[in-house]
């Protein structure tokens, strides 16, 4: 059970547990899937050509020559070649909409085919179960739905997520569609209740914007099913992610990270970058509440992880050593092993 007002951030790292692509493998992607060079060969990929359909799309919306988009799309191929992220690229093409336009159509694209081949399916198998292959417990998703749910009765259910904001930098939906599977495997409610009880209660965060809303989550963004590659409205759901830099100038937005970080008593970081773009986002002064904060540095080398620990002292405020605490581990594992100090 959740007692403490907690907030997860949520990075690459944790949706790579699923097998979402991790910064680089997105890039990498995209610097494939634009190679229109190869459309006219024996090389030529399914993902080019279906991208290569869509920019004769989104030139025809842009109002622009499908040359100059194909040129737009070119230089974001090679922005990729040098780039840590997708998102450091298009903010490091703020001036030229095109080539910003052409990224989030490939995000749209790719996060929408790894939404489909993760392991995170659209139903599970059988009814009652949960929509994941595999070892089940070997995925923070599963951990944070123990935890959530573990020793809760059903009318205290809503009370426990209000106690969690959920930060993700990531694209997909993952946590608002597996958390309502969680809901119906730990209360024997059907799928639909199990909805409404996340859609109102549950507070997710996604800076950079989500490849769609799930067709029972409430607002007016456009729709897209769990895993639909290529959705009908594609182009439109391109158009509400947003750059960091697009971001920034959103106040309200801002304001609505930073508040869900300066509130917590607990913060939580799961396979975060630390890209210094998104950590302004998250931090606009010192914190002097002294939070406890858990950070999880699989993948990052010790010279990384002791700056992490240096600025996450420096921006968190921290007067004791002891409320900071670092994991080389996965993300499910650091749910795992902490537990105790999670649910306390």
């Amino acid at each position: 059970m959740l007692r403490t007002r907690t907030t997860l951030i949520v990075g690459a790292g944790a949706s790579a547990e699923l097998q979402f692509p991790t910064n680089a493998e997105l890039l990498a992607r995209i610097i494939q899937g634009y190679d229109f060079k190869r459309t006219a060969s024996d090389t030529s990929t399914r993902d080019g050509q279906l991208l290569l359909r869509n920019v004769y799309k989104l030139a025809e919306r842009a109002g622009k020559p499908v040359e100059e988009v194909a040129v737009a799309a070119e230089r974001l191929r090679n922005a990729c070649r040098l780039g840590r992220s997708v998102d450091t690229v298009l903010e490091q093409y703020d001036h030229d909409p095109l080539v910003v336009a052409c990224g989030k159509l490939a995000v749209t694209y790719f996060i929408g085919q790894a939404e489909a081949r993760s392991s995170l399916r659209e139903a599970p198998r059988l009814e009652g179960e949960l929509p994941l292959q595999g070892k089940v417990a070997e995925y923070w998703l599963y951990q944070l739905g123990q935890m959530l749910t573990s020793g809760v009765p059903r009318s205290r259910i809503g009370q426990v997520l209000e106690q969690l904001t959920i930060v993700n930098f990531n694209y997909d939906r993952s946590v608002e569609h597996f958390l309502p599977y969680a809901l119906v495997m730990a209360y024997g409610i059907d799928l639909k209740e199990a909805q409404g009880v996340i859609a109102e209660k549950l507070h997710v965060i996604h800076p950079h914007g989500a490849i769609g809303r799930l067709p029972w989550q409430r607002g007016d963004a456009p729709q897209a099913e769990w895993g639909a590659e290529q959705p009908w409205n594609i182009h439109a759901i391109a158009a509400q992610l947003k750059s960091l830099n697009e971001r920034s100038t959103e106040k309200a937005a801002v304001r609505e990270i930073r508040v869900a970080v300066a509130a917590a008593k607990r913060l939580v970081f799961l396979g975060f970058g630390f890209q210094p773009q998104n950590v302004d986002l998250l931090f606009e002064n010192t914190l002097s509440h002294n939070p406890e904060v858990l950070v999880s540095t699989y993948g990052m080398s010790a010279g990384n992880a002791a700056t992490v620990a240096q600025m996450i002292r420096r921006l968190a405020g921290l007067e004791s050593e002891d409320l900071l605490m670092m994991s080389p581990n996965k993300a499910w594992e650091v749910l795992r092993d902490y537990s105790l100090l999670l649910e306390s």
